[in-house]
């Protein structure tokens, strides 16, 4: 499989492994009436509507605010395609596929609800206090996975593709 290949893979396996969870999470599951639910001692699920962006910065549920967020969105999965169409590397083109897949994922939820569909929250006790992470879901963590991947690849010392 060509590297271009690998990256399209990459975004389509995110996108649907993204989708499928969110969905089966909403209406098969039915989290929204089970609250919180407790998988270990430091990981729960537990339904968020993000109206954000990243780590629910910018909230703002207003109509014009979220078509804003989408056009933005929009452009860079484009611009991130031109990148992986001319990357040279498999781990960039992977990642930058990752990347792809989960902005797809999150895009598509803010288009069907009007937010971002998070589930996942890692926690941690210290001294009688709970420290909690984000609530995420499957697209951030690809999103997170592929930024990583893309600065491992820089370290490689192969050059890559200059971004668009």
């Amino acid at each position: 499989m060509t590297p271009l290949g690998a990256g399209i893979l990459a975004a389509l396996v995110t996108l649907v492994a993204d989708q499928a969870s969110k969905l089966w999470l909403l209406n098969g599951f039915d989290l929204a009436r089970r609250g919180v639910v407790k998988v270990t001692p430091f990981f729960d699920l537990v339904l968020a509507w993000n109206i954000g962006i990243s780590f629910g910065w910018l909230q703002n549920d207003s109509q014009a605010a979220q078509l804003a967020l989408m056009a933005v969105k929009a452009v860079a999965v484009v611009a991130l395609a031109i990148w992986m169409a001319r990357s040279h590397t498999r781990l960039a083109t992977v990642a930058l596929g990752l990347i792809i897949g989960g902005a797809i994922g999150n895009g598509i939820d803010r288009f069907a609800y009007g937010a971002v569909v998070d589930f996942a929250l890692l926690h941690i006790e210290i001294g009688g206090n709970t420290y909690n992470w984000y609530v995420f879901n499957l697209a951030d963590v690809a999103i997170v996975a592929g930024v990583a991947g893309l600065l491992y690849d820089s370290f490689l010392g192969v050059p890559a593709a200059k971004a668009p």
